[in-house]
């Protein structure tokens, strides 16, 4: 028994023994976790940082590009000895400067956002003149290192809204997102937000090999860990880039939008926010400085209006309420009214200015009759088959939601709005639950509680040049080797026969063409079949706005376009001829001689008091 015991006393030794050896075996010979871990002094981790996509507009034209910066790295414990005069000249910083630099370097160790052993951003955005002169004096300044990256380059300076702008991640960004770290940047709006993870690709890593004074020696193990940044892909948006500057400039000296979108696909053509900014006021390390006068400019310019701002959409949604009408069979294409300077009935007076009378449908958008669509409209919401004008409203309602108003239509461009079309609920709360037709009357001419987008007036222009259907406006025309969303490929209807939309096609071609004249007679562009509404949105906050709702030619539609001027007045005084010129100048490339005249007085056109 006592040899049994021993024998197994000599086995457990044994297989401890051998566990032991082979533990030394795999730890020494074929793990080299440790040996990573001493070989992790001598070596340092650079971020390869990807070139974002470009972005190109419609005809190719090269919109946003990159450029080459440099950022200076810093870890902290192999600083010593410095030469901080010779720093300073070398990187264009005054000795202060460094000084704070050094003081929000301890402080954020303190509060562990930096680490004393691992690299950090110390000098952002160095530029490649500046990096030269570093790069030859880099041994002198231990601890110190460049690292490339690159900041967007912007091609003309135009279209800032539409495109949007890069900026640093916040500490929020980061824990939403475990991609970026601190340092990174990142779309902040527009374009290069919407398609931030298109555009951005993917960062690579490089390993390299230093000696003690932080200087490259080559790559750690033949590059074994190193990975490749992936550049970002690239975008053609919808986007005309000339017809977008060109409305830039129209719009210069004036508050408010210009939306033109092509029917046929519901491609954006261009977007239009005045005033704006030219977008290379938002980049490199001048951002920090421009950022804060745009923000408090009280003009606005960083509002993207023409899909954040909300207006009435005046006397353009006429053609709305015309074709809400026919389709519910309130009223025929010869349904006579009479105007008398306006609708009347007891008390109440709605004005109108002077035309003939009685009209008939196509008439009266010709003339933009007030009178008429107070009629039409207390038919639609008196219409016996509804039971009454708390669910007529609910059933005009839905009609307008068809036509995507009310709601976001879905642009790929964020931060849209969505308007506002009242509701009955809206009304039994404000009005009490006994308001009628004549309660709501304001409705009929696109005043009152309603308000629109110009994106979202744009596209009833749209919607009508196509007779009842529309996709969803969108900017981005092709991302490289991808399809864009199905929700821009995918056709959406408004549900109203499409013979009504011809009628109403004939009253919009009457109001620029039409014997007689029309409120949108300036609209006329000589060999081009222009169909327009002309609107003059009253405001509570001071003068009137202009308002112009088109499209063109009207077989066929290329462009369907709205214009917004605030505070201008009548829609056919400033927004039809900057409509007109921008329907010219996209379908022929020129403005013609004989209208040049009317090119002049827009482009010399002040209209906002403290523009600058």
């Amino acid at each position: 028994m006592y040899d049994t015991r021993k024998i197994v006393i000599i086995l457990i030794m044994v297989f401890v023994a051998m566990a032991i050896i082979i533990r030394l075996f795999c730890v020494q010979i074929l793990d080299n976790t440790y040996k990573l871990t001493a070989e992790s002094n001598s070596r340092r981790k650079e971020i390869q940082y990807p070139s974002r996509g470009l972005i190109f507009d419609r005809n190719g034209k090269l919109l946003v590009s990159n450029q080459a910066v440099y950022d200076i790295m810093i870890v902290p414990r192999e600083v010593h000895d410095l030469d901080s005069a010779d720093f300073c000249s070398t990187v264009g910083i005054e000795m202060d400067d460094l000084r704070n630099l050094f003081k929000e370097l301890r402080q954020n160790i303190r509060r562990r956002r930096a680490s004393s052993y691992k690299p950090s951003v110390f000098i952002k955005q160095l530029s490649g003149e500046r990096f030269a002169a570093f790069q030859e004096k880099m041994y002198r300044f231990n601890g110190f290192y460049a690292q490339r990256r690159t900041l967007r380059k912007y091609e003309y300076p135009c279209a800032a809204h539409v495109l949007g702008y890069v900026g640093e991640v916040n500490e929020n960004m980061i824990k939403k997102n475990p991609y970026y770290s601190q340092g990174d940047y990142i779309g902040i709006s527009g374009i290069e937000s919407s398609f931030e993870s298109y555009l951005r690709g993917e960062k690579g890593v490089n390993y390299l090999m230093v000696d003690v004074l932080g200087r490259s020696k080559g790559e750690f193990r033949d590059g074994e860990f190193d990975t490749t940044a992936v550049s970002g892909k690239d975008l053609t948006l919808s986007l005309d880039i000339e017809l977008q500057k060109y409305g830039e400039q129209l719009m210069q000296g004036k508050t408010g939008s210009i939306v033109a979108i092509r029917p046929a696909t519901g491609e954006i053509l261009c977007m239009v926010s005045a005033p704006s900014y030219d977008p290379s006021l938002l980049i490199g390390r001048d951002r920090s400085v421009n950022f804060p006068i745009l923000s408090s400019d009280p003009l606005k310019p960083l509002f993207n209006r023409a899909i954040q701002a909300w207006y009435p959409p005046g006397s353009t949604f006429k053609t709305i309420n015309a074709l809400i009408g026919l389709q519910e069979g309130v009223v025929t294409e010869n349904s006579k009214f009479p105007c008398n300077h306006g609708y009347s009935i007891g008390s109440f007076h709605l004005g109108c200015h002077g035309h003939m009378s009685p009209l008939d449908l196509r008439q009266s958008i010709q003339h933009s009759c007030n009178g008429y669509y107070c009629y039409e409209f207390r038919s639609i919401l008196d219409a016996p088959k509804f039971g009454g004008a708390h669910k007529a409203l609910e059933v005009w309602k839905d009609h307008l939601v068809k036509f995507g108003l009310g709601y976001r239509l879905g642009i790929d461009i964020a931060n849209e709005n969505r308007g506002f079309v009242p509701n009955t609920a809206y009304y039994d709360k404000a009005k009490g639950p006994y308001w009628n037709s004549l309660g709501v009357i304001s409705l009929s001419i696109g005043q009152g509680e309603l308000l629109l987008t110009p994106i979202q007036l744009c596209n009833v222009a749209a919607t009508i040049a196509n007779k009842g259907w529309f996709y969803t406006p969108h900017v981005v025309h092709h991302i490289e080797g991808e399809q864009i969303d199905s929700l821009y490929r995918t056709k959406r209807e408004t549900g109203i026969d499409t013979a009504y939309f011809s009628i109403v096609q004939d009253g919009m071609e009457a109001a620029v063409w039409g014997a007689g004249g029309g409120t949108a007679h300036g609209a006329q562009i000589p060999g081009i079949k222009v169909c327009g509404k002309t609107g003059t949105a009253q405001n509570p906050h001071g003068k009137d706005h202009s308002i112009f709702m088109s499209f063109a030619p009207r077989e066929e539609p290329e462009i369907a376009i709205t214009v917004y001027v605030e505070n201008a007045g009548f829609g056919a005084t400033w927004a039809v001829p900057i409509g007109s010129l921008m329907i010219e100048r996209y379908l022929t490339g020129e403005i013609r001689k004989e209208r040049k005249w009317v090119e002049d007085r827009i482009l010399n056109a002040v209209l906002t008091p403290t523009a600058k």
